[in-house]
């Protein structure tokens, strides 16, 4: 065996006391040396195959095939039973196995194995003749200078692990304690009980997201690793960006389940704590009592600091009913997959059965959220039902973090900031490892403080490494393009193409970037790659008609419209907020009724978004000014400039800058006085900005 280093060592030695310790038990196999030594299957295959390159069925036989051979040599015993002393029902397979494993048969070894034998028989008979002083004499000289020599080497020992210890201790709290729970492997019978295996583990990750000591990757980060085994525990901790990995297996039958977690500190896959569990489920505290335990057995491990605040919240019981509880863990399976109908029932039928429960109400509030915003959005009662079912949660709970981040989402959208960012800040005191919390934080402060935006989206980036990462990664370019940085921008986006491979995005991206700082040919360029990609992406037609428009070329802009048009319709979809672009475009061509329809339908858009106060609500007043001053409407333009900028009392969006000084809108009046010092304005608010973003990231 290639043992590479002394932990593993120590490893191959345990996994071979236990192979020994149940060497007579032929039924003994892969899954009981898992089992025994408190290491999930994958892991444990992953782990000889990197020591030994070999599986875990071929250790098992070479344990047992050099026993044989110490057997074969010491003992007097035939070669049959010697084979079914090491677990080998099968004497012929027996002596194939040890023939090919060691050269020659078993029956070889015994025939030497004896000669050697009477010839010990015959020393060991001279040297008890020969022998003449007395041994009581001896021992009685030589007891005290043993016993001190004892002494010193259990003190040695002691002392060895007890520096061990310390250098270990010293090793993790210099790490960042930064963990991955992978998925729990279902190793029951029937695979339906997948949803209970995948909600323990997504409880003992919520358990230990509530400890502030931690950064803890969502679940999403980790799911592209279940079925998984071809890489190894290093390589995974790597691409996800963690210290520490977290691996478990169940079985469930019946009522009783059987549960296997190990924590793994990933850079020399050392197995820093690993713990079995079997319990029969007669109430719901039987579950969430180990998922508790195994979460803080985890943080004893790595030295984290747990508060009492944060162990009342991992020690809560959210629902003391099995039936209620179990239908909770399907529904919030259905909805991690997508099935947000199936999820609606399923979450439904638990509060049948438990209507205090608050974690499905809120489960059935982002099911409705998903479901019903954009139907919703110019409703008077937009959202509502969300506000409802997170007080009916809080309620039950008011320590449920996703109820706090659901409600800072609705007072974000209908405009009401200082609740939006009460909500957003309970959300991530209860749980410092919601992605989502930041990430809608991030999104809460764009336009006004780049600084937080940048830095609240990058916390949701370092705790999401999953399928979101890239649509995150290009909110942190988008942030930095508006900051005014756009190389870091392009960094972002390169990032994100690593990533996903999507190169349209990448393009897109490119063609945003270059637009906004001016470059509309070589925005166009961009804009193009994308379009022999994809000819009907709507953001890519979009930016095109803007590009061309920008330069006056407006045949051009109004073809790209028109297929952008086109293609929202085909989707059911109308996005009304570029309806004053279009429409500016037609007139420009000569259409002037087809133009007059969509300035009056960009003018009613802004109208009911600033009366119904929905989110970004001040852009809608610079759109409002630049239709007016299009159509000569110059007191009423120059009235909703002035709320604009009286709105944006702190930074503005880099972008603003050349919107505001380019946009062909503002044509009839860009000249006079008063244009001109709200052009100023903004300018002096985007460079103070773009100086503090700058001094930020030099720190």
């Amino acid at each position: 065996m290639a043992e590479s280093t002394p932990t593993d060592q120590i490893f191959i030695r345990k996994l071979t006391e236990i192979i020994l310790a149940n060497l007579g038990n032929e039924a003994f196999g892969v899954k009981d040396l898992a089992y025994e030594s408190g290491i999930g299957l994958h892991s444990l295959n992953r782990k000889l195959s990197s020591i030994n390159k070999k599986t875990i069925n071929q250790f098992i036989r070479e344990v047992r095939l050099q026993k044989a051979m110490e057997m074969l040599k010491t003992e007097s015993l035939t070669v049959n039973e010697v084979a079914f002393k090491v677990g080998f029902s099968s004497p012929t397979y027996f002596n194939s196995c040890f023939s090919k494993f060691f050269g020659y048969p078993p029956g070889k070894v015994k025939k030497k194995g004896l000669a050697d034998t009477e010839e010990n028989i015959l020393t060991q008979s001279t040297a008890k003749q020969e022998q003449k002083k007395p041994i009581r004499q001896t021992i009685v000289f030589f007891l005290p200078w043993i016993l001190l020599i004892c002494t010193f080497i259990v003190i040695a020992v002691l002392l060895v692990f007890y520096i061990k210890d310390r250098r270990q201790s010293r090793a993790i709290a210099k790490l960042e304690k930064s963990v991955a729970v992978l998925p729990f492997i279902n190793d029951s019978p029937d695979q339906e009980n997948t949803y209970f295996i995948n909600g323990i583990m997504e409880e003992v990750l919520n358990n230990l997201q509530k400890i502030k000591d931690f950064r803890v990757l969502s679940r999403n980060s980790v799911e592209q690793f279940r079925n998984n085994t071809t890489k190894s525990t290093p390589e995974i901790a790597k691409k996800l960006g963690v210290n520490y990995i977290v691996e478990g297996e169940g079985q469930k039958y019946g009522n009783t389940f059987r549960l296997r977690v190990q924590l793994i500190k990933a850079a020399k896959e050392d197995h820093l704590w690993a713990e079995s569990y079997e319990k029969e489920i007669r109430e719901t505290k039987d579950i969430y009592g180990i998922q508790s335990e195994i979460a803080q057995s985890i943080a004893s491990a790595l030295k984290a600091t747990i508060t009492p605040e944060e162990k009342q919240l991992i020690n809560k019981i959210p629902s003391t009913n099995l039936t209620a509880y179990d239908f909770y863990q399907q529904g919030r399976e259905k909805y991690t997959k997508g099935s947000l109908e199936k999820a609606e029932n399923l979450y439904r039928k638990s509060l049948k059965y438990d209507s205090t429960f608050a974690q499905a109400y809120s489960g059935l509030a982002r099911v409705y959220w998903d479901k019903h915003y954009w139907k919703e959005y110019f409703s008077k009662n937009f959202m509502d039902s969300i506000l409802i079912l997170t007080n009916i949660a809080l309620s039950f709970d008011d320590k449920l973090s996703e109820a706090y981040t659901l409600r800072g989402e609705y007072y974000n959208q209908i405009e009401k900031p200082e609740l939006a960012i009460e909500e957003f800040d309970k959300a991530i005191k209860l749980n410092p490892n919601d992605w989502m919390a930041y990430r809608e934080k991030g999104g809460f402060y764009f336009g006004n403080d780049f600084v937080n935006t940048i830095n609240y989206y990058q916390k949701a980036a370092s705790i999401n490494r999953g399928p979101e990462l890239p649509s995150l990664l290009g909110d942190i370019a988008y942030a930095y393009l508006s900051a005014g940085f756009p190389d870091k921008a392009n960094q972002c986006y390169q990032d994100k193409l690593k990533l996903d491979g999507d190169s349209l995005a990448y393009y897109d991206g490119l063609q945003n970037d270059e637009f906004w700082v001016g470059n509309f040919n070589k925005s166009i360029e961009y804009g193009k790659k994308g379009y022999a990609i994809d000819s009907t992406d709507a953001f890519i037609l979009l930016d095109l008609g803007h590009n061309y428009a920008w330069l006056g070329r407006f045949k051009e802009s109004l073809k790209y419209y028109k297929k952008w048009l086109e293609r929202l319709k085909a989707q059911g979809e109308l996005n009304i907020n570029n309806m004053y672009r279009i429409g500016y475009a037609y007139w420009q061509c000569g259409y002037k009724v087809e133009a007059e329809y969509l300035l009056n339908e960009q003018l009613e858009y802004c109208t009911r978004r600033i009366e119904l106060k929905r989110s970004y609500e001040s852009y809608a007043y610079y759109d409002l000014a630049a239709v007016y001053a299009f159509k000569g409407e110059k007191d009423k333009a120059y009235k909703n400039l002035r709320i604009f900028d009286q709105r944006q009392k702190t930074a503005l969006w880099i972008p603003m800058i050349m919107l505001i000084r380019t946009d062909p809108l503002f044509a009839s009046i860009r000249n006079e006085p008063e244009f001109r010092q709200v052009v100023k304005d903004v300018e002096v608010k985007n460079q103070a900005e773009h100086e503090r973003v700058r001094k930020w990231l030099e720190k």
